[in-house]
């Protein structure tokens, strides 16, 4: 168990943590959610020891050991093997066999295992980073961004790794479907505090988006509450009759404290500069043939022919060549033989990670916009600016401070200035945020052209692919159908040791899940409706108090002209009392919502098992 009590930390005017708490539970898997610059990896690094708050401390049992994966590459070792071994605990320091299989688990083959870790890809390197740590089976397991070097299969066994360990993990990723599917419990930095709820990311945000919405509520009727009070003593202040009754409301306006209304969180807007294209056809690929080592092809005659709305995914293991045919298909690369034609109209648009090296390092965020789109002026690139989270003087920081993540929107910017109608897109994802996810993918689902993808998020898979192009057991082909459709007919479970057969269940029939989801289905109205019901219910009983209190405000003024005491009395104890019932249906109603969304995240949770199944 790890407990952060009260911490405080800050960079320059930035505030992160203000008094903010959290405490790790024993068995609990922990996803850490929050929006880029919100301090995330700050609190990784704290719990770490690699910094420290400015105030609070973090609290552990004595011998309580953590692993954190470093993005830090450092070989000691002359074999992968060997090097993985490493992180074996003191007691097992022999026992290859585990730094094996969760090599294997990652990607490596029996003949990597061998290999000098110094002749692999960076993306490699870091899953060998990622093989020490999860080999030294600490109690607190902290991950930042473990798959954004995996491939979909490698993403698949670490899943199931994680939610069969045993002790404690802190987990940060951007891909929403993979922490779903691994964590007990979400802990979001919001507002410089932490908020940690059991479930998924879905009741996370929606429980914040309830909580700031009641406590907008809450803030406009104690305002309005505060003015009918300053009115009242201000109107009676010199009728002595009525001087309790004045003395009672000053002391209400003493004790009571004002709520500050909250600043708006602003989200990434995406919307990409589409560019009409009026032809039948976009773009054609004719018997594509393509090595890096003659001997060892990685595309050997492939054909696409791509039409205007097409959402195209391209999907496999890493290292057979799903990068190296976008390139073909942008130019970027020559094929040894095969074609690639543009039909005239078309107007691409490319993004590649590695394509963060070509920025100035000179330049400002908004310099950079400017001069790569000399025909937009000033004002376009700082609209830009603030849809990519630059805004005011953010967008005057120079490219060489920027972070990974804040460089790849840079180059999103760059892309969204562009008027485009065929975008090609090479793991576009890897540094945005959740928030920034779900933003892109409605603008991708917007985007009235075509879309080339590469992602090995499943999230992004069901909810755009339309055809697949599938990198699988050494041969790439064109899957005519959805990624579901896919997953259903082919699915991963010959691409290797690492996923088994673990999608799919041969007890467990088409018709015998259709009956099963029906049964689902039918069981949430059976619960839900009468929940429903009583949350309609309880909404139009507010309503009508809150008229009836706008009709004794009414009759209360009126008394007041008129110097009415007893009817000032008896309005005033109404409104007392219809204020303190519309406050506890108030509470009713938030108890019954959250009922609500508790039972509709175990339904949705039996949904997402019976499609895995």
């Amino acid at each position: 168990m790890l407990t952060i009590e009260s911490i405080c930390k800050g960079f320059g005017d930035q505030t992160l943590f203000d008094d903010a708490s959290l405490q790790i539970n024993s068995g609990e898997r922990v996803g850490l959610v929050g929006r880029n610059g919100h301090g995330k990896t700050t609190l990784l690094n704290i719990i770490a020891g690699y910094d420290h708050p400015d105030e609070g401390r973090i609290n552990c049992a004595a011998g309580y050991r953590l692993g954190m994966l470093s993005q830090k590459i450092v070989f000691t070792k002359n074999t992968v093997r060997e090097e993985a071994m490493t992180g074996l605990p003191d007691q097992e320091k022999e026992h290859y066999w585990k730094a094996e299989k969760v090599l294997a688990g990652l990607g490596f083959s029996p003949l990597d295992m061998d290999r000098n870790p110094e002749v692999f890809s960076g993306g490699f390197q870091v899953r060998l980073n990622l093989a020490k740590v999860l080999v030294s089976e600490p109690d607190l397991l902290i991950l930042d961004e473990p798959t954004n070097y995996l491939d979909i299969t490698s993403i698949r066994w670490i899943s199931q790794f994680l939610t069969s360990w045993p002790r404690e993990v802190l987990l940060v990723t951007h891909d929403r479907g993979f922490m779903d599917h691994v964590v007990t419990h979400i802990a979001g930095i919001h507002r410089q505090k932490i908020r940690k709820i059991a479930g998924n990311t879905a009741k996370y945000y929606d429980q914040v988006a309830q909580d700031e919405e009641v406590y907008e509520k809450t803030r406009l009727n104690e305002e309005k509450r505060k003015k009918e009070i300053e009115t009242f003593v201000t109107r009676f202040r010199a009728k002595a009759r009525l001087a309790n009754m004045v003395q009672s409301r000053i002391k209400t306006l003493e004790k009571q404290q004002s709520k500050e209304k909250l600043s708006k969180l602003k989200n990434m807007d995406f919307s990409f500069n589409y560019q009409p294209f009026n032809g039948k056809q976009m773009l054609n690929a004719q018997k594509l043939c393509f090595a890096y080592e003659t001997q060892n092809p990685l595309i050997r005659n492939f054909s696409l022919t791509v039409q205007p709305g097409e959402r195209i995914a391209v999907i496999g293991q890493n290292g057979k060549g799903k990068t190296t045919l976008v390139k073909l298909l942008t130019g970027r690369l020559a094929p040894a033989s095969g074609s690639v034609t543009f039909n005239p109209g078309v107007v691409p648009g490319y993004f590649e990670q590695t394509n963060v090296l070509t920025l100035n390092e000179g330049h400002t965020i908004e310099e950079e916009l400017i001069d790569a789109h000399p025909d937009f002026d000033r004002q376009a690139a700082r609209n830009i600016c603030g849809a990519m989270m630059f805004e005011k003087d953010d967008a005057l920081k120079k490219i060489s401070i920027l972070s990974g993540g804040e460089k790849s929107r840079v180059m999103l910017g760059k892309l969204l200035l562009t008027p485009v109608n065929l975008l090609l897109l090479d793991e576009p994802t890897n540094h945005l945020d959740i928030e920034a996810c779900d933003a892109f993918s409605a603008a991708l689902q917007d985007f009235p052209g075509a879309l080339i993808l590469v992602t090995h998020n499943e999230m992004f898979l069901h909810s755009l692919a339309t055809r697949l192009v599938v990198f699988k057991n050494d041969h790439i082909a064109v899957f005519e159908g959805s990624y579901r459709e896919f997953l259903d007919k082919d699915g991963w479970e010959e691409a290797g040791p690492v996923t088994g057969k673990q999608n799919k269940s041969p007890g467990m029939n088409k018709k015998k899940m259709r009956r099963k989801k029906s049964e689902i289905i039918a069981g949430r109205s059976r619960v839900l409706g009468p929940i429903q019901k009583k949350i309609s219910r309880i909404e139009d009983e507010i309503e009508s108090l809150e008229n009836r209190i706008q009709a004794v405000n009414e009759e209360l003024l009126t008394a007041s002209e008129n110097n009415n005491g007893k009817s000032i009395q008896i309005f005033s104890k109404q409104l007392s009392d219809l204020e303190t019932s519309v406050e506890s249906l108030f509470a009713d109603l938030e108890e019954k919502m959250n009922d609500l969304e508790s039972h509709n995240i175990q339904f949705e949770n039996q949904l997402k098992e019976l499609e895995r199944l």
